[in-house]
């Protein structure tokens, strides 16, 4: 594995799936003293400077991640350059990364037992049921993802 390997988790607001990505990939880095660069954003700019969501802050919290530092960013041409993965949440994030130039996007997914699965946005489940849902389905992804592309 190369140290400098970057994965870059992107969904559409960057405020709730690809923040949780982003907090699962570094918590399994770190606990493995894994060298490699996880990053997150979004393919709009709607949320742009703003931490996640608070729903998502307190999954993760839940499971001993913390993602309240993070910031909301869009995706930008420099990522194309920059990143080895990118990992989108679901098919119109992994198309609208695709148009907008990028040729290594990966659906999570993909990944873990999910058999191509959009990751949802929790936002159309009523209440917090669709943060713990959406986030064990990034748990099993990210998890998966990193042991086959990055070991």
């Amino acid at each position: 594995m190369l140290s400098r390997t970057r994965i870059l988790f992107v969904c559409l607001g960057n405020i709730c799936r690809s923040p949780l990505a982003e907090g699962v990939a570094q918590y399994i880095l770190e606990k493995e003293g894994l060298k490699l660069v996880v990053d997150s954003a979004g393919t709009s700019n709607w949320h742009e400077g703003e931490a996640p969501c608070d729903h998502s802050i307190k999954i993760a919290r839940q499971n001993k991640v913390d993602i309240s530092q993070q910031r909301s960013r869009p995706v930008t041409k420099q990522d194309i350059k920059d990143f080895d993965y990118v990992i989108a949440m679901d098919a119109q994030n992994k198309s609208d990364l695709e148009n907008f130039g990028f040729t290594n996007v990966y659906k999570l997914g993909d990944f873990g037992d999910y058999k191509g699965a959009n990751v949802p946005d929790p936002y159309f489940f009523p209440g917090f049921e669709g943060f713990e849902k959406v986030f064990k389905m990034v748990d099993v992804c990210v998890k998966d993802f990193l042991e086959q592309e990055c070991r």
